[in-house]
């Protein structure tokens, strides 16, 4: 996996997603889902281009289902923006790679610069 995703557990999801000074992407996914697999490239990718601006994470919901279950994940993949521990933004399904990076710039604000 990319060093620059955070990999998510029931353990580690406060202190890394609902604690974090900046936004926050989840990616709720499992082995098994084909849409998930197809979206890794794409969050391998946002991971890169968004470094030290958004945190990228995953969460596999069969090894934290406690987690997936209290942000009512039903489908997956499901993508959560976080920002000051709350959520933000909620995108399921498989998306293109220019929605997700609109949605990261927008989480960033109008101060934010490259």
């Amino acid at each position: 996996m990319n060093d620059k995703i955070v990999t998510l557990d029931a353990d580690n999801f406060e202190s890394e997603v609902l604690r974090s000074t900046q936004p926050v992407l989840v990616d709720f996914w499992a082995s098994w889902c084909s849409p998930c697999l197809a979206l890794a490239p794409t969050i391998d990718a946002l991971a890169e281009e968004f470094d030290g601006r958004v945190k990228v994470a995953k969460l596999d919901v069969d090894a934290a289902g406690q987690v997936a279950e209290r942000y009512g994940i039903q489908s997956i993949p499901t993508l959560l923006l976080f920002r000051g521990g709350n959520v933000m933004e909620q995108r399921g399904g498989l998306r293109p790679k220019d929605e997700l990076t609109r949605l990261l710039e927008s989480s960033l604000g109008p101060e934010a610069t490259r």
